[in-house]
């Protein structure tokens, strides 16, 4: 049992939050929920040991194992994919090489009564206990399983972890942390960069191998799946539910309306006795009950009631102009990166107003198709856009692309034309950047404020083909939502690329799966999909391997 003892946060004359106090439990499958800012990331690092708290503490037992994935790792590249995920079992290598050390000089020293061979035995002795106490593992499978579970393949192991992108490299981490076993896993947006199969693997591994869980994420269905508390944030205080996202939503709306009919009626109260208090004052008869009244009056604790985050994402896209009947035609298109072969002979057709969605593994070729479509690179076979068709496109890393020395305004300014810019700063209210705001520098944005003004951008010209990479990272539920709705009401055609299961339900009515260097075509949604692949279990995956 781990616990959270009257954590207190203030920083420039702030407080972020004060007295909080819970407690972990081995099997808690933990949702750390709040508005941004209201102080998640930070109370998980405190939980962590990564940061200090300004007052109370953490107490966890003596051998506990607290294994922390931040949302922004600081990696180093200096060994291969197997060896850096090996690292998971060092501080077992450790005591083994430690212990045939110390045997080592057991076996040449003579001083059989020194203080100092009898410190050497028993270090010996504490070593040897704790690492035959150990189940016998094969660390070299336990590895390689949880490396291919988490995508990887067996040629990528021997590859340097410098050779993959920051997504990949957060995977070895996790990796890394699955293996240790740990009593604690706390985890901060961990899906924003694995595929639909990975982030089931991972809800797998963590309702069922996993002991006590603490996850901060933006993605519903994962957090709905595997977890069985909800702590709030907010105000400044937590609020503790025992169950997942769903049901505490219904709770804490429960919770505020009996706030409020509390509120109301104290306020009532409040004017009842302050009416009396005005209309007895002076009058020596009641001069007794007017000081009585008062007095509770000033002891009386105000009602709060519980704030909701009002800002809300506003987005509609422009009407899309009339495209030809099919906006991209793609025949006998195969793709190359020297040896390897990304897919061959891959054939779609998309028509005009039809929404779709690519899904695969990260690397199967979902983003190469993008650009081949786009015309970015160059390939056999062809990709053909329709008659008159005006794309929209936001790339994956679209919010890092970003001038990060450009305010918001000049973001924006720098690519509006024509009347729009009188509008800018309208613009930028809708996507919640007002008053100040806009002359904040990209540099200090978080990651969901960029992808909003990456989104903002998207928005300036009327298209009638968007083309989506992974646009909900780092987006919060509400905005999510916001885009969902908004994509759903969009009368042109939508490719959209997604590993968020919640968010694609419903937006497209065929499914382009990437696998094994081929693309095959299904007619039907993500959930019939995924139902028919049955990818619902590790077993399920790693057979598919």
């Amino acid at each position: 049992m781990i616990s959270v003892d009257n954590l207190a946060v203030e920083f420039s004359g702030t407080t972020l939050f004060s007295d909080v106090s819970f407690v972990i439990n081995p099997t808690d499958k933990i949702a750390l929920m709040g508005k941004n800012g209201a102080g998640k990331s930070t109370m998980m690092k405190i939980v962590a040991g990564a940061q200090k708290a300004t007052r109370g503490n953490v107490r966890a037992p003596k051998d506990a194992v607290i294994a922390y994935l931040p949302q922004h790792l600081l990696t180093e590249d200096n060994c291969t994919v197997f060896e850096e995920a090996a690292k998971a079992f060092k501080h077992v290598f450790e005591m083994r090489d430690e212990m045939e050390e110390l045997n080592k000089s057991l076996e040449t020293r003579t001083d059989y009564e020194s203080d100092a061979y009898m410190s050497i035995i028993e270090r010996v002795s504490d070593l040897g206990e704790k690492y035959y106490a150990l189940e016998d593992v094969n660390y070299d499978a336990e590895v390689e399983k949880a490396l291919k579970g988490l995508g990887f393949k067996q040629e990528d192991f021997t590859r340097q972890t410098n050779e993959f992108s920051g997504g990949w490299r957060m995977r070895i981490e996790l990796v890394k942390i699955l293996l240790q076993k740990p009593d604690l896993i706390l985890l901060d947006e961990p899906t924003n960069h694995i595929d639909i199969e990975s982030v089931i693997w991972l809800e797998d591994f963590l309702i069922n191998k996993a002991d006590a869980v603490m996850v901060i994420s933006h993605d519903r269905a994962f957090i709905d799946n595997i977890t069985n508390r909800t702590i709030e944030v907010t105000m400044g205080k937590i609020y503790d539910y025992k169950a997942n996202y769903t049901h505490y939503l219904q709770l804490r709306e429960d919770r505020r309306s009996h706030q409020i009919k509390a509120y109301q009626e104290q306020q009532k109260i409040i004017a009842d006795n302050m009416a009396f208090i005005e209309r007895f004052k002076g009058t020596y008869s009641k001069t007794n009950q007017v000081s009585s009244r008062e007095r509770m009056l000033e002891k009386l604790t105000i009602i709060e009631i519980d704030e909701i985050d009002t800002s809300s994402l506003k987005l509609r896209f422009p009407p899309a102009p009339r495209s030809g009947d099919y906006p991209v035609t793609v025949k006998d298109v195969s793709k190359s990166y020297d040896e390897q072969v990304v897919f061959k002979d891959a054939n779609m057709s998309i028509a005009r107003g039809e929404k779709v969605s690519f899904v695969g593994r990260n690397g199967e070729g979902k983003s190469t198709m993008i650009k081949a479509i786009l015309n970015e690179i160059e390939i056999t076979g062809t990709c053909q856009l329709g008659h008159n068709v005006k794309v929209g496109y936001f790339a994956q890393n679209q919010a890092s692309l970003l001038d990060p020395n450009l305010t918001i305004f000049q973001t924006v300014d720098e690519v509006a034309k024509g009347d729009v810019r009188t509008q800018i700063k309208n613009i930028l209210g809708r996507f919640m950047f007002s008053g100040d705001d806009i002359d904040k520098k990209v540099s200090v944005l978080s990651g969901g404020e960029k992808t909003r003004l990456a989104m903002v951008k998207l928005l300036l010209e009327p298209v009638n083909l968007l083309i989506l990479d992974e646009p909900t990272n780092h987006l919060d539920l509400k905005s999510k939502d916001v885009l969902k709705e908004a994509l759903l009401s969009f009368d042109g055609t939508l490719i959209l690329v997604s590993h968020d299961r919640d968010f694609l339900q419903g937006l497209s009515q065929k499914v382009f799966e990437f696998k094994d260097q081929r693309v095959i075509e299904h007619f039907e949604t993500i959930d019939a999909f995924l139902e028919r692949n049955k990818i619902k279990s590790i077993a399920d995956i790693n057979l598919k391997k």
